[in-house]
């Protein structure tokens, strides 16, 4: 989960690039960067921690030029918490080129050796966005060797990169000299939509993970990016777009609806707050079939995502709703903490619970869904304490049961309170007196309701349906031997020779079958 923002204006786009990652903080709050281009040539900061802590007035000054690109990140997996993966990433050749990028390559290994024995391509850090760039650049070589760069060229080039991705990908990039790039995978997993200003010295752009972004900077949102469209605007403005990908398909990410998103966008033709509603009210259903409801003295979020579902659930009951749960704003988000020991001490930092609205109380809590329960278990022990009589546990979505491979921070199995274990055990890791989870089709319908044209989702980390087609028991090993290696001394290097191993024989295999 990153937030990314690409724009090309008639003004200098530094601070437009910075309130833009203010607004897309939510996203990320591990490394920002900022990359700015005037006529050919780059200025580029970035580094890690917060927006507002990454960028001082110097910092500003030296970001010029009309045409720029942001992120804010959170590490996926791996050792991604040092400054030099910090994003945006940047390449000398062809032209010059600078990549920002919010998703996850599941082939990445597959992709760096590539670069190794084909390409000839020096990849430095363990980033996948950096394989991405090496890719991109790779493709536009290609195209270019005996060509000018067109539209038609960079449009080819994305093609052939959608044929050597897989996974999750949404991407801002400029070209030297050319203008913005921007594209989305082939299934559409991670968001991005396009903006528009009117000036008098013609129209402005913006492309951004979020549609909040565009509507707190002034530009009317336009439509969301396509799964597999490219799009390229020059440096006079002039706009281009062509679908790279053979049969994309749309799957979004059904995690953005239930936690990342912030509550006021709009993605793919479906605003978060609504779906967060309908979510209420399909749980109130589920509640009313598992529980006796009569005896439920007050409804309580977890604030702030799970608000809206609360608020629908106990209008759907006819149970006073009540916020018994505060927030210090001031502390980040536990969900994206490294450690389960700083995220349990986190917890207690971050909500208060306010005695008088629990003592004596059947208390039904409401959180928008539960990974790895240690949240949870907190929440329920801070009830208690509180002098809730009972604790009923509500999750606005299913058991989370299986890893993510597509940029969410809960890549392995023995970090899920789900995995492996019945209802009845995650109720005792928790402590509830009962706990009652949202059926996955019902948060699936919720969307559909309010998008009937979204047909599938993204929703492995739910269904255990990867839908890239690549991903098997052996890659999941893999990608759990590299994240238990963390700190591991002389292990680490042995389980890293053996995920590079595996990536090779996957190469060798993948080239045989080529041929």
């Amino acid at each position: 989960m990153c937030g990314i923002v690409g724009t090309i204006s008639h003004q200098p786009v530094n601070q437009l690039l910075y309130d833009a990652l203010l607004l897309l903080q939510h996203r990320g709050q591990d490394a920002a960067g900022i990359a700015t281009m005037q006529g050919n040539s780059f200025a580029m900061h970035k580094a890690n921690g917060l927006v507002r802590d990454v960028f001082r007035t110097r910092n500003m000054r030296s970001l010029t030029g009309n045409l720029g690109i942001g992120q804010v990140r959170y590490p996926t997996a791996g050792s991604a918490s040092s400054e030099e993966e910090a994003q945006p990433f940047y390449v000398s050749a062809p032209f010059g080129i600078i990549l920002a990028h919010n998703g996850n390559l599941t082939n990445a290994p597959i992709l760096r050796s590539e670069m190794a024995y084909r390409d000839r391509r020096h990849i430095n850090t363990k980033s996948d966005t950096e394989v991405l760039l090496n890719v991109l650049a790779d493709e536009l070589q290609k195209e270019t060797n005996s060509v000018a760069l067109t539209d038609s060229a960079i449009f080819n080039a994305v093609t052939n990169l959608n044929k050597r991705l897989k996974g999750s990908y949404s991407v801002v990039s400029m070209i030297a000299g050319f203008g913005l790039l921007a594209f989305r995978d082939p299934f559409g997993i991670r968001p991005l939509c396009l903006g528009r200003l009117d000036t008098e010295e013609g129209p402005e752009w913006m492309l951004t993970s979020e549609s909040v972004v565009l509507e707190s900077l002034g530009f009317t949102f336009v439509r969301d990016v396509a799964p597999g469209e490219a799009i390229y605007i020059d440096m006079d403005g002039n706009f281009h777009s062509r679908i790279c990908a053979t049969n994309p398909t749309l799957n979004p990410c059904i995690f953005e609806y239930v936690y990342l998103a912030r509550p006021d966008s709009t993605i793919d033709g479906v605003t978060v707050y609504n779906v967060r509603m309908k979510m209420g009210d399909y749980l109130a259903e589920k509640i009313r079939a598992e529980t006796d409801i009569s005896k439920i003295d007050v409804v309580m979020p977890i604030p702030d995502s799970s608000r809206p579902a609360a608020m629908q659930v106990a209008k759907r009951l006819g149970i006073a709703y009540r916020e018994g749960f505060f927030k210090n704003r001031y502390i980040g988000r536990t969900f994206i903490m490294p450690g389960q020991a700083v995220r349990k001490k986190s917890v207690r930092q971050k909500l208060n619970a306010m005695r008088v609205e629990f003592k004596d109380k059947t208390v039904l809590i409401i959180d928008d869904s539960i990974v790895r329960g240690t949240t949870s278990y907190e929440i329920v022990q801070m009830a208690r304490e509180s002098g809730a009589k009972k604790v009923i546990f509500a999750s606005a979505a299913p058991p989370v049961r299986f890893p993510n491979v597509y940029g969410i921070d809960m890549p392995t199995r023995s970090e899920l309170v789900a995995y492996g274990r019945t209802h009845d055990e995650i109720n005792q890791m928790i402590g509830a007196d009962q706990l009652i989870y949202q059926s996955v089709e019902d948060m699936k319908q919720a969307v559909r309701d309010i998008n009937p044209n979204i047909r599938d989702f993204e929703a492995s980390c739910f269904d255990g349906k990867y839908i890239t087609g690549d991903i098997s028991e052996a890659y999941l090993d893999a990608l759990e031997a590299a994240r238990n290696s963390e700190g591991a001394g002389d292990e680490r290097g042995k389980d890293q020779n053996e995920t590079a191993d595996f990536a090779r024989s996957q190469l060798h295999l993948q080239l045989a079958n080529d041929d």
